[in-house]
Formats: C-alpha cells, sequence, structure tokens
C-alpha cells in the first residue's frame, strides 16, 4: 500500500464531514416534493439504489485519484486520457469547463447566503454576497484541515437543527405519507435529484490526499460520508412528508413546514441552509483551489484566490440565468462524469490492482455508474406531474 501525502491529515470524520459538506445543499430540500408525487415504498427503493450507485462512482474516482497520486480530476484527465499536443489542448479545455461548473455552483451560494443576510439583518444583496464571502473564505483560505474541522462542526449543526424540527413536526400531529402512483417520469425526477444531493464527487481526491491514501479508511469515510447524507435527505423528506401533507410545493421543505407548523421554523431553516451553503462553498473552493493549482502552479494561497474571486464577481454581476447555468453545470458534470469512468478504466488496467474498489471497479458497475448519471441528467429536464 503506497502512502500519499497531502496538504494536511484528517481525522476520519474530518474527511467523512467533507463528503457530507460537498453533497448537502438545496439538493436536499428539493427532494421532499419531488418524493410527494411518489409512492413512498418507491422513495426509499430510489434512495437505496441511488445510495449504492453513488458509492461505486465515489469508490472509482477515489481509486483514480489514488491511482495518481491524490490528484484532481484535470490532472488525472492529462495522465490517463489525453496525450500529446492534442492532449494539452484538451485538458485545458477540461481545466475551463470543469472549473465554470465550480464557478457558477460557488456564485449561486454566495447569492444564496446574501439572500439570508438580507432576510436577517436588512443587509443589500451585494455587501451580503461581500460579506459572506470574506466570511466563508477565511476558512478555506487557511487550508484544508481548518476545512475538515469546520466541516465537521457544521455537520452536527445541521444534525441538530433536523432533531429540533423532526421533534416539533412529531408533537405537531402526523399526515399519512403518499401511496398513490402517478407517472414513471416522476420517480426519475426523483432519482436525479436524489442523486445530486448525494454527490461529492470532487471531495474525493481531498479525503484520499487527508487520510493518506489508506485505502481501507478512504472506503470507509465514503461510505459514511454518503451515508450520512443519505440519512438526511431520508430525515428531512419523512419530516416534510408527515409534517406538511398535501401542502407540500416546489417552494423547498423548509418553507413548506413553516407554513405549517409556524414562522419560527423560518429561522430555523435559515440556520440549516446557511450551514449547507457554507459547507459546499468551502468544499467546492478548496477544490477548484487545487485545480488552479495543478495546473497553474500558483501557491495554495494564490490559487484559492484565483479560484474564489471570480466567483463573488459572477455573483455582484448577477450574470447568471440561474436555471440556464445550472443546467450548463449538469451537462458539464456529465461530460466529466463519463470521463471519470473511462480515465478510471484505464488507470486500473494501469495500476494492475484494485485496492479501493474491488469487484465494485468492474465492467457492469463502470456501465451502470455511466446509465445512472446519464438517467439523473434526464430526470433533470423531465417535466414533474
Amino acid at each position: 500500500m503506497k502512502s500519499i501525502t497531502g496538504e494536511a491529515k484528517l481525522t476520519f470524520w474530518e474527511a467523512a464531514a467533507i463528503i457530507v459538506g460537498h453533497g448537502v445543499g438545496s439538493g436536499i430540500l428539493a427532494v421532499p416534493f419531488l418524493a410527494s408525487r411518489n409512492r413512498f415504498p418507491d422513495v426509499l427503493i430510489l434512495i437505496g439504489i441511488a445510495y449504492l450507485i453513488n458509492l461505486c462512482m465515489h469508490f472509482m474516482i477515489a481509486e483514480l485519484s489514488y491511482n495518481n497520486d491524490g490528484a484532481q480530476f484535470v490532472k488525472c484527465f492529462e495522465r490517463e486520457l489525453f496525450r500529446g499536443k492534442a492532449g494539452k489542448i484538451l485538458g485545458w479545455a477540461a481545466f475551463v469547463f470543469l472549473g465554470l461548473s465550480v464557478l457558477i455552483n460557488v456564485s449561486g451560494y454566495i447569492a444564496g447566503a446574501a439572500a439570508v443576510f438580507h432576510t436577517w439583518f436588512g443587509l443589500p444583496e451585494r455587501l451580503g454576497m461581500v460579506v459572506y464571502f470574506l466570511l466563508a473564505s477565511l476558512v478555506v483560505f487557511f487550508g484544508m484541515k481548518l476545512v475538515g474541522i469546520s466541516e465537521k462542526y457544521a455537520l452536527f449543526g445541521m444534525i441538530g437543527v433536523i432533531a429540533v424540527l423532526f421533534a416539533a413536526v412529531l408533537a405537531n400531529g402526523l399526515n399519512p405519507v403518499p401511496m398513490t402512483f402517478i407517472a414513471p417520469g416522476n420517480l426519475i425526477a426523483l432519482y436525479s435529484m436524489v442523486a445530486f444531493a448525494l454527490s461529492a464527487v470532487m471531495s474525493v481526491p481531498q479525503v484520499v490526499k487527508g487520510l493518506g491514501g489508506d485505502p481501507h479508511r478512504v472506503r470507509g469515510a465514503i461510505v459514511c460520508g454518503t451515508g450520512i447524507n443519505a440519512g438526511l435527505i431520508l430525515a428531512i423528506t419523512i419530516m416534510t412528508l408527515i409534517g406538511a401533507g398535501s401542502s407540500i410545493s416546489e417552494n423547498g421543505a423548509l418553507v413548506d413546514l413553516s407554513a405549517k407548523l409556524g414562522g419560527w421554523v423560518g429561522i430555523v431553516g435559515f440556520i440549516f441552509s446557511l450551514l449547507a451553503l457554507s459547507t459546499s462553498f468551502w468544499a467546492n473552493t478548496l477544490n477548484l483551489r487545487d485545480i488552479v493549482h495543478e495546473q497553474i502552479h500558483l501557491n495554495l494561497k494564490s490559487s484559492y484566490l484565483a479560484a474564489a474571486l471570480p466567483c463573488l464577481l459572477i455573483a455582484l454581476l448577477g450574470a447568471q440565468s440561474f436555471v440556464a447555468f445550472t443546467r450548463l453545470a449538469g451537462i458539464i458534470q456529465v461530460l466529466t462524469g463519463i470521463g471519470i469512468i473511462v480515465a478510471y478504466a484505464r488507470s486500473r488496467r494501469r495500476a494492475g490492482s484494485s485496492p479501493i474498489c474491488g469487484i465494485a471497479g468492474q465492467l457492469p458497475f463502470r456501465i451502470l455508474v455511466i446509465v445512472s448519471s446519464v438517467l439523473a441528467t434526464a430526470g433533470s429536464i423531465i417535466h414533474v406531474k
């Protein structure tokens, strides 16, 4: 077993929390509406299937990074897929498109946090963006170890918020869960959102580096982190279904519960939203920092500024149509996902061993992951009945 030296050593729970932090976000709050348009047993089955397929995908990404000494995707692509002068061009193209996808996501987190600050403190939205960016950036600016610690405590905070809300729902009386089948497209749309909410693909190399490339601990952190994410999805979904009943809308789980249980839920919900946005901000900007560092060879702090400042600029300019850019980001992520599986297959053959994936990295599972990725993308544009 080889050892990989990273920027800092993470504990097991810090590594798992980075996986949770990358995945948790707005997707989790959108699942209950889609769940309400499907039979509850189907919801449980789809969450289970999405969890298992995401495990396979995350294991493959971990092993790809492991086989390339903890590298991020672009560097892995250059080593496994791209060759010669054309390979350099393709490598830079992958860097630009993958970076654009992350920039779009992070600018959305900044805008979302600014909206919370506007509601709480009456801050103008652009000032809120700058204030939030400065506060959140302090964590990533000082490195991966502080990100791991912050992600861990933010995770405890989110679990605490969910526990408070769940207790309030149980005390308020229960509504029946949905048991009516409506349309096959609703199943695909639900699967798409669950798969999105469970995805932490770009944070996996951080786990590989932070745990020194120990296959057993890397695999355990992925299982645990993705499992906690699945548990949060399930808890919020059940809580909203039994708490809001037929009043579930597309406005998000916490909005629906606030309307049902009282305005105080909205205040608690803002805390959850701010924690979720921050964990995603930290994980994504840390990943983008490392991609910039590997590609341009700036030092880590300069790489962070080069990665993060454009996110703030996009948010301040309001240059993105959120829906349009989110779809663009989704397309980029699907193409990247397919490239990752092809690169993984080559690295597996080159390495001649599979210390992380084992049987879960064989051809049938690689095909399953690709099919799942395409299906999830199709589900994101299906009209829900």
